[in-house]
């Protein structure tokens, strides 16, 4: 069992960093791709994007999309220059975002219906603007949430929440998704149509000051700690806890404590 953890707790190694794309949503501007990546400089250093631009099907999950996204996530996955990635939509008014080690965040800006919910519910985070029309409504189609639906939304909402939004298929706005424990921020849309967006990336400025490797850890003690007993559970928080111990982050941060001033952290 021991071994089995340290698998799953193991850090990965940097890897190079997935070259940086526009943030355009002309997708001939971008060589035709349905995802496109950047990373952002100066105060939001640390935060990379990944922008979903499938105009023509409303970021619909189709099989360029998916490979795409698959392929963009592989290759940032172990890239320990991303302390957050931010998913957002590059067709207004519409969302459409899985498995990775630093912070996951989906900016809900307009429709989040389907599958598009079920990929917002793969972020750690979601924030939603009040325009934006979120559901499970895949039984008024004659089908079941089948991309992680049923498993995500109790985790959110209880098992009788969950049960109520996908037997009825109803649709949800960002204020009715926030009283629900549905997204964590809900906000006012704005004229540009990017409220979401823009709180999305105030709140990964937020994280990003503090000790990556601890964040990491924190999402691995809480995501794999959720799939199993209590006990299992306080084994692995144990087992990430041992692991972040011997970094020069710990050693930092303790450092800045003593002597009263911000810590500096480099991921390691």
């Amino acid at each position: 069992m021991q071994r089995a953890l340290a698998r799953v707790l193991r850090l990965p190694r940097p890897r190079r960093l997935l070259g940086a794309r526009p943030c355009a949503s002309d997708a001939a501007a971008s060589g035709g791709r349905e995802i496109q990546v950047r990373a952002l400089a100066g105060p939001d250093r640390g935060i990379t994007e990944i922008l979903m631009n499938r105009p023509h099907a409303r970021n619909a999950l189709g099989n360029v999309f998916v490979s795409e996204l698959f392929e963009a996530l592989a290759r940032l996955r172990e890239d320990q220059h991303v302390r957050v990635l931010l998913f957002r939509s590059g067709v207004k008014g519409v969302f459409c975002a899985a498995a990775f080690p630093a912070p996951t965040i989906a900016a809900m800006d307009g429709f989040a219906l389907g599958g598009g919910l079920e990929l917002a519910l793969a972020c750690d985070l979601r924030v939603a603007a009040s325009s934006a029309v979120m559901g499970l409504i895949e039984t008024t189609r004659g089908l079941l949430p089948g991309a992680g639906g049923t498993q995500r939304l109790p985790r959110c909402l209880g098992v009788a929440l969950a049960k109520e939004l996908i037997f009825t298929g109803r649709r949800l706005n960002g204020e009715q998704a926030h009283q629900l424990g549905l997204v964590n921020h809900a906000v006012a849309q704005n004229e540009e149509g990017d409220a979401a967006y823009n709180r999305a990336r105030a709140l990964a400025q937020e994280i990003l000051p503090q000790a990556p490797i601890a964040v990491r850890l924190g999402k691995v003690a809480i995501d794999r700690g959720m799939e199993v007993d209590i006990a299992s559970g306080m084994a692995i928080e144990g087992m990430c806890y041992a692991q972040n111990i011997p970094t020069q982050d710990r050693l930092e941060g303790m450092a800045a404590f003593r002597e009263k001033r911000p810590p500096k952290f480099v991921g390691k």
